[in-house]
């Protein structure tokens, strides 16, 4: 049975706090720990960001989610970027020195916003305590406008990488980030969610389909954490794909 995720406030270089959940992993002591920030429209006790949580904890990882300021003080508008930076740095110098797991290996990334915000900050800082990052539907453009790329900074992130990235995603599709993230050292790992929105959800899917796809997108998340805990233990230069 799921554990309650236990609560805590990360202090910010600015002055106040946000929120954040620590959800435990269920079984055993967790072979690492991967932050999660939410995307700009929903903050982390949405749906997706609770269930996916929940699911990684359960499949052996401590899931950290939290709140960016804006979300805290409940306005509708993201903060600015430089916000959003501090804030993650604030979340990842606090869960490296709270969650035992964070010590063995700390994974960063988040939703949409929330992983386009780890990859800046990780490229911005190349001493940040992250192993690699995880990145849930990688917003590589705004809707409609292909030619305007968030991508420049990406080869400064210099770790491995997981995008989950739905096949008819608006923000930037599969075909459209693999040549940027086969150019990166070390490569990014694409996996394709089938049919896949932004959000991962599959047109004309029943609660059951939806489910088993959200449950394949966790696993993989997993099993790459594994593989990259794994090429780090054997002193690999790259993980494996």
């Amino acid at each position: 049975m799921l554990q309650t995720p236990t609560e805590f406030l990360v202090p910010l270089e600015s002055g106040g706090t946000v929120t954040a959940l620590v959800y435990g992993a269920v079984e055993g002591r967790a072979s690492a720990a991967l932050v999660l920030a939410h995307g700009a429209g929903a903050g982390q006790r949405s749906p997706f960001m609770t269930g996916f949580a929940k699911a990684l904890a359960r499949l052996g990882v401590d899931a950290i989610t939290f709140n960016f300021p804006y979300t805290e003080q409940k306005r509708r508008l993201p903060d600015r970027r430089p916000v959003l930076h501090a804030c993650y740095r604030s979340v990842v110098h606090t869960v490296s020195r709270h969650v035992e797991s964070a010590g063995r290996f700390l994974f960063i990334g988040g939703k949409s916003m929330g992983g386009r915000v780890a990859t800046e900050v990780a490229a911005a800082d190349t001493d940040l305590a992250a192993s690699g990052l995880v990145l849930l539907g990688y917003p590589l453009h705004p809707p409609g406008r292909p030619a305007d790329l968030r991508a420049a900074h990406l080869p400064g992130v210099n770790r491995p990488m997981l995008i989950v990235q739905g096949a008819r995603d608006s923000f930037g599709t599969p075909a459209e980030l693999g040549p940027i993230l086969t150019a990166l050292s070390p490569p990014a790992t694409l996996h394709v969610v089938a049919s896949g929105d932004h959000s991962f959800k599959v047109a004309r899917a029943s609660d059951q389909e939806q489910a088993a796809v959200f449950d394949d997108v966790q696993r993989t998340i997993i099993e790459w954490v594994e593989r990259v805990i794994a090429s780090a233990a054997s002193g690999a230069h790259q993980p494996p794909r």
